[in-house]
């Protein structure tokens, strides 16, 4: 099955980016995301704690088995202060901590954006560390297929204004469901697995 990495997140406070975002847009982009891919592609992402609980509920809202849906990855630099849903996860990939945070999140996502079966990435909301993931997505996997989506703000705005979106041309700057399909051509009448 094809993957697709998910990098997203809701800006905290006293953050770069808090206050440029649309939490609810962000939760909206997410939820459709989920509700499309789900069961028809692996679903790749870092644990963060805004998006991990979201990824939760839309697996047992859509009856999908974890196992054959999400790869959630965690830095060992956090262990200890995981979000709970977490241990929900059956495919959970723990990555070496080194001696900070930067270093710590820079392994993680080295080896998650490494990964050898991911076709695309999704961007949706975040902090600067969205900014990073793209970089490195870009890098390791040139080929791939980037979808950022710029309407709920934050990080992803600029790696869509990075790729030349124009706003004035955008007619469904919401429809996040009609963005995934004629991006990454996953269609809702695919089969879940």
């Amino acid at each position: 099955m094809d993957e697709i990495f998910l990098s997203a997140s809701i800006p905290q406070p006293g953050r770069q980016y808090y206050g440029t975002a649309d939490p609810l847009l962000i939760h909206f982009a997410v939820r459709a995301f989920l509700t499309l891919t789900l069961g028809r592609r692996r679903v790749v992402w870092g644990g963060h704690p805004s998006i991990t609980p979201m990824v939760l509920a839309a697996c047992q809202g859509l009856g999908v088995a974890y196992s054959h849906a999400v790869t959630l990855y965690q830095s060992e630099f956090f262990r200890g202060r995981y979000p709970t849903e977490n241990g929900d996860f059956p495919d959970v990939v723990f990555t070496q901590a080194q001696a900070d945070l930067p270093s710590s999140l820079r392994v993680m996502r080295e080896e998650m954006l490494g990964r050898k079966k991911l076709t695309a990435a999704v961007f949706i909301g975040g902090m600067e560390g969205i900014l990073d993931e793209y970089d490195i997505f870009t890098k390791a996997n040139p080929s791939a297929h980037v979808v950022a989506v710029p309407r709920p703000g934050g990080a992803s705005r600029d790696v869509a204004l990075r790729q030349g979106y124009d706003e004035q041309l955008d007619q469904f700057p919401t429809d996040f469901t009609r963005l995934f399909i004629e991006q990454l051509g996953v269609l809702p009448s695919e089969p879940r697995i």
